[in-house]
Order: structure tokens, then C-alpha cells, then sequence
């Protein structure tokens, strides 16, 4: 994979406490290996904690805050999952006004395990082709979404991914659509 092969693309991961770590640090290092521009964003400021495995982890820095995210600068969107960081964003109005921004521009949104939750406050899923976490297969057929059970669904401009051991296609899958 060429290194300069996303140069001239910036991408926003949007984050609060509680991400899975792997969801963000992976993706995050695979686009920058390929020569991405990556801004995490958030609504909390300096930094944010990773979970894993029932525990605090890594922080993360947060590039820009929230209030300062522009989505008309970036060509793409990932939501990593993690139990808390999707229910946290899903009630916060500004991160679902970004999102929607992305949706309604038609930009690549990419989101893992439970982060399609954050999506499903847009209200833009019906008919949509997903999956996520198991756990919240009915919270997303709820939303109108045809749910498969495959370590990737494209359908668009949205990729989703079920668990971190998906990482490797969901992150082979976002390069591949942001090179096309």
C-alpha cells in the first residue's frame, strides 16, 4: 500500500470517553499509514480514555473540539464503538447534528460495532444496509435497517463492522473507498 495513496484527504474521528481502544487507535494508524490526515474530534477537551476489556486504558488527544469541527473539512467520518462512547454521543446534539452532516452530503461514514447507535439518532437509516454488535441488531432493525451478520457492510456511502476483530477489513474497506 503506497504511503501517499490518501494524501490530500482528511478524516474526522468523532470520540468521547469510553471508545473501544482498538476502534480508534487501529483505523486511526492504518488511514495515517496511508497518508490520511486524521482529526479526532470531540465534545470533552485535551483528551479522551480508551476502555477495553472492563478497564480504563489509553488516552487519546482530542485534535479539535466539537464546537470548533467543521464537516465541510473532512471527507470522511468514523465512529469507533466501545459500550459507552456511542450512547454518550447518541444524546448529544451537536455530535449528531455533525453526523448528519456527513449523511446528508453523502460523505463516507464508517462505524463499528456500537458505534451505528450515534446513527440511528439521525433518523437517515430506513432501508439502509448495515451491521454492528449483535447486541444491537433490534435497536438497528428498529431504525429501518436491513442488518446482516458480515464482518463488513458497505451500502454507499456507509461501511459498518461488528466487533474489533473485524478491524482489518472495516479498515481495508474505508481505504478502498476513500482511494476510489
Amino acid at each position: 500500500m503506497a504511503k501517499k495513496q490518501l494524501q490530500h484527504i482528511r478524516v474526522a474521528i468523532l470520540a468521547c470517553n469510553g471508545f473501544e481502544e482498538h476502534e480508534l487507535f487501529k483505523p486511526r494508524q492504518a488511514l495515517l499509514n496511508a497518508g490520511a490526515e486524521v482529526d479526532v474530534i470531540s465534545p470533552e477537551e485535551n483528551s479522551i480514555k480508551a476502555w477495553r476489556n472492563n478497564k480504563w486504558t489509553k488516552k487519546c488527544k482530542v485534535d479539535i473540539a466539537l464546537t470548533k469541527a467543521n464537516p465541510n473539512n473532512y471527507q470522511a467520518l468514523i465512529l469507533p464503538g466501545g459500550v459507552i462512547n456511542p450512547d454518550k454521543l447518541r444524546t448529544h446534539k451537536a455530535a449528531i447534528a455533525f453526523v448528519k452532516k456527513f449523511l446528508t452530503k453523502k460523505k463516507l461514514i464508517a462505524a463499528i460495532c456500537h458505534g451505528p447507535l450515534t446513527l440511528i439518532e439521525t433518523g437517515k437509516l430506513k432501508g439502509r444496509e448495515m451491521t454492528s454488535y449483535h447486541s444491537i441488531k433490534t435497536d438497528l432493525k428498529n431504525a429501518g435497517v436491513v442488518w446482516k451478520n458480515k464482518e463488513v457492510v458497505k451500502d454507499k456511502n456507509l461501511i459498518t463492522s461488528r466487533s474489533p476483530k473485524d478491524i482489518p477489513a472495516f479498515n481495508k474497506a474505508i481505504i478502498e473507498t476513500l482511494v476510489e
